[in-house]
């Protein structure tokens, strides 16, 4: 099993950094069968040959040896809430739940998955958000008559508009946060809807 992980790990970050077999073994200095042997858990690296391995990936030995992907539902839980920071600040829903992500990255089982989710639906509720007040905006900009005054009328109308549009989207933020955690807890997949896949999951 710890060559298995150990397998999936080497074969994991060479993709991430896009090199192809023969290019880490062009980087290590390793064969390319002792690289395709390591890949398919035939052969597990010590010494120089672990050391070669990890320079050429950009990690440390201790980075290839110790990586399992464990199973975390708190951390999963947690990440999944962190997206509620968007209620002090809509970026913060994006941010946070980004740096916790990266700290994890890999290491628990779905967070990948999770996060990309959360992060895609963020930035996609941003996004829908943003348009609101532009076409807000530009409704009240096509009410000024020609002596370019707002009725009082017009402005409060327009207030009102805003807020529910607030009201609205910050509320469907927080039960698709709150639906999801729900989801989590039951172990069931998350469902982020509606999302643009900027990061593909």
């Amino acid at each position: 099993m710890k060559n298995k992980n150990l397998a999936n790990r080497v074969k994991a970050l060479r993709k991430r950094k896009g090199f192809s077999q023969e290019e880490l073994t062009e980087n290590s200095g390793l064969s390319l069968r002792t690289i395709q042997r390591i890949e398919n858990g035939e052969t597990e690296p010590r010494g120089d040959t672990l050391k070669r391995l990890a320079n050429a990936l950009h990690v440390t030995p201790d980075d290839l040896i110790d990586w399992t992907v464990q199973e975390d539902n708190g951390y999963l839980q947690a990440l999944n809430l962190s997206a509620l920071s968007f209620l002090f600040f809509p970026l913060l829903g994006i941010i946070i739940p980004l740096i916790m992500w990266i700290s994890k990255k890999d290491k628990l089982k779905d967070v990948n998955v999770l996060a990309k989710s959360i992060i895609n639906f963020q930035i996609t509720w941003i996004i829908i958000f943003s348009v609101g007040f532009i076409c807000n905006a530009l409704l009240l900009a096509n009410k000024i008559d020609t002596t370019g005054v707002l009725s009082p009328t017009i402005i409060i109308n327009n207030l009102r508009n805003q807020m529910i549009l607030v009201v609205v989207m910050y509320c469907f933020n927080l039960i698709i946060i709150l639906i999801n955690s729900y989801r989590i807890h039951k172990k069931v997949n998350v469902r982020y809807l509606p999302k643009i896949n900027f990061l593909r999951t």
